[in-house]
């Protein structure tokens, strides 16, 4: 690999479906929700490194500054700090606005979990390979499950031995659609990991979402250096229209590629998905923290400075954060987030 990848580790969600825990500057990215180490540290660990990789970039808010910067540790970063949201496609603007135009970007979110890192490698050494050919390359996830909460990737043409051309992306599914997907084949579920030429990806947004790409272009112009953080520029980045990645460029673009990849992912999306990663009793039960359970099973129990009882009680999640406590069937999990912005 003589092209150097910069990885760009996208830190800037609040991850309310996990409410309370995930609020505020105490984002889902870096908390202890699966293992010893936050999201954020895990993704950081697992970004490779080494003499064709560039130290990560970090994109989050002002309010996780201090936050990015203690779990780092001593790996070196450059912070790029949005002064407000404005979804995925304006903050991949960013990175690319400041990179260098032959630079490959590797784009990860920060609160994923991906067991197989050596598979993610492989996968990354695959997508270099076509995103020297200038094709915008997503990584996507082998399904072993009809789920309905992701969107799905089409695979068409195959590209030698490192991926195919993507046929069509396809948004969450019916359980039926989920189901036949599963059952055909040569589909994959969209994880957001991306892999590109800054050059192409700039010339793909000119064409597709020139706002966004101007705005952003122009927010690190009149940005604002501090240190390791470069502050885009306020009344600039305003300016950008608020889209997905997937939205602005990646459906309409005629030159995407998937790279299919078995890793063990989950994008931790709900306490149901927690407690199904979690290390759990001889009853199902996943507890962390001060709890008493008897004649009970299939419960996720995060007591944090309480003590929690349950008794004669199945399938629930009983979250506690300080003075709020949220009891929800784990079934439910997904509807969370609407639980959250009517209780802050």
């Amino acid at each position: 690999m003589s092209t150097m990848i910069q990885p760009v580790i996208l830190c800037g969600g609040a991850g309310t479906r996990l409410w309370p825990e995930s609020r505020g500057t105490r984002a889902k990215q870096f908390l202890l929700l699966h293992g010893q180490r936050s999201l954020f540290r895990q993704t950081v660990e697992r970004t490779p490194a080494g003499p064709a990789f560039l130290p990560p970039v970090v994109l989050c808010g002002d309010g996780h500054v201090a936050m990015v910067r203690e779990q780092m540790g001593d790996r070196e970063e450059t912070l790029l700090v949005e002064p407000m949201p404005r979804n995925t496609a304006a903050a991949i603007a960013l990175a690319v606005a400041q990179a260098d135009a032959d630079t490959l970007l590797l784009v990860m979110p920060s609160d994923h979990v991906i067991a197989d890192v050596p598979a993610f490698h492989a996968a990354i050494a695959k997508g270099v390979r076509l995103a020297q050919q200038d094709w915008i390359v997503t990584f996507g996830i082998t399904p072993d499950s009809p789920e309905t909460g992701f969107g799905y990737i089409a695979a068409g043409e195959a590209l030698g031995e490192d991926g195919f051309a993507v046929d069509r992306f396809v948004e969450k599914p019916p359980l039926a659609d989920a189901e036949a997907m599963l059952a055909a084949g040569g589909y994959s579920w969209n994880a957001g990991i991306f892999l590109f030429r800054a050059a192409r990806m700039r010339d793909a947004m000119l064409t597709h979402c020139r706002a966004i790409f101007e705005a952003a272009d122009r927010a690190i112009a009149a940005g604002m250096r501090d240190g390791d953080a470069l502050y885009a520029d306020a009344i600039e980045f305003a300016k950008a229209p608020s889209d997905s990645i997937d939205y602005a460029v990646m459906e309409k673009d005629d030159r995407v590629a998937v790279v299919p990849v078995a890793m063990g992912w989950s994008d931790l999306g709900c306490w149901h998905t927690i407690h199904a990663l979690a290390e759990k009793d001889a009853a199902d039960n996943a507890v962390t923290g001060d709890a008493f359970l008897h004649d009970s099973r299939g419960n996720l129990v995060r007591a944090g400075d309480k003590r929690v009882s349950i008794l004669g009680m199945d399938n629930i999640a009983v979250i506690v954060d300080g003075d709020d406590i949220l009891v929800i069937p784990l079934e439910r999990s997904q509807e969370v987030r609407a639980a959250a912005k009517a209780r802050e």
